[in-house]
């Protein structure tokens, strides 16, 4: 029998931004357990709801993540306009999508050039993220921000994107979409990243429900779950369909984000054709008074905000449930059988965001 040793990975490791620790129990350099430990970062975000007014903590939330964090504030706004049953206007739902797929756009080419980077790719991890600052500049013609956008509200949006802005975004995606194909086809065919990433980190579909894993993690091991079908925003005009895989490995979860890719791109461009005129919000009135669950399919996966109100200006309670927390699971059954090698591989194949998973 071999011997066994514990050996630690993070929470300092040259693939990791965020810090998660794994006692990683080894036998020769096989990985037979994984044992996590999460909570180094403490932010004291769920407590800030009693200090800020629930129209004012959709900046907090929008800075839960850096990266998803559109979708945060999305995910919150939604929340209270369900409680106070506030109808958001049509040309808003429709630029709350437009920011949400460009959002994914640039999530997904910042996974994909670190990935690449983790598979010491380093031309691939350069291409990545030379197209996602194309996207970040659009981030910030529309919105004025990079990274955290401001344009989400309870009611609606804070800013429009006017009909000759929409025009040049839209005639700058078919050579965009092009570039991002030819990115692809090196993911989805280079014998090297096959190589590398062909059966590991392999989890079955039933597995992977029964786990709760979420976004592309769950997806690319044939469970066809994305938020996006229950049609929030204008997704329900759009006519969209999950990206799914079924092998279950991490070449199979880079696939589903490469795809992802192009399905964003074709989910702006349609909401570009289809969107219509009309006012940007409706007046708030009242307080929230009641109780809801509010989800949003973030690009890691399904991000859940339980928001609480009283009928007075500070809500009660608000509850955050990040995609990253729920496949912590299913990354600890990933990493059996494993070489320690490719640990690193296969803890970013499930694209961590350890800062929003601890808030």
């Amino acid at each position: 029998m071999p011997e066994r040793i514990i050996v630690p990975f993070g929470p300092q490791h040259p693939v990791l931004p965020e810090p998660i620790h794994l006692d990683l129990v080894l036998e020769d350099e096989t990985v037979v357990e994984a044992i996590p430990s999460i909570g180094y970062i403490h932010r004291g975000l769920e407590r800030l709801i009693e200090k800020r007014e629930f129209t004012e903590y959709v900046y907090v939330a929008e800075r839960i993540c850096g990266i998803c964090s559109f979708m945060h504030a999305l995910c919150y706004s939604q929340g209270i306009e369900e409680i106070m049953k506030i109808e958001v206007p049509d040309r808003a739902r429709y630029l709350r999508t437009i920011w949400s797929e460009t959002s994914r756009l640039h999530s997904h080419l910042l996974w994909l050039g670190l990935f690449a980077d983790g598979m010491g790719f380093e031309n691939l991890f350069m291409r990545s993220w030379r197209l996602r600052e194309s996207v970040l500049d659009v981030l910030e013609d529309t919105s004025g921000g990079r990274v955290i956008q401001g344009t989400c509200k309870v009611g609606g949006v804070r800013r429009d994107i006017g009909a000759e802005k929409l025009a040049e975004m839209h005639r700058a995606l078919d050579p965009f979409e092009e570039e991002c194909r030819d990115l692809g086809d090196v993911f989805l065919n280079d014998e090297t990243v096959k190589y590398r990433l062909q059966g590991l980190g392999v989890v079955g579909k039933d597995d992977a429900y029964a786990l709760g894993a979420v976004g592309p993690t769950v997806r690319a091991s044939g469970v066809a779950i994305d938020h996006r079908e229950t049609g929030y925003a204008a997704y329900g005009d759009l006519g969209f369909k999950p990206v799914v895989e079924t092998a279950g490995d991490c070449y199979a979860r880079c696939a589903v984000r490469v795809k992802e890719v192009y399905a964003s791109i074709d989910l702006i461009r349609r909401a570009i054709d289809q969107i219509p005129e009309g006012p940007l919000d409706v007046k708030v009135r009242g307080t929230p008074d009641g109780e809801y669950f509010s989800r949003v399919e973030q690009p890691r996966g399904e991000v859940i905000h339980y928001l609480r109100g009283n009928g007075t200006k500070h809500l009660t309670r608000a509850r955050i449930r990040t995609p990253t927390l729920a496949n912590i699971p299913i990354l600890v059954k990933m990493l059996p059988n494993a070489q320690l090698a490719d640990v690193p591989v296969v803890v970013l194949s499930i694209d961590p965001c350890i800062s929003c998973t601890e808030r």
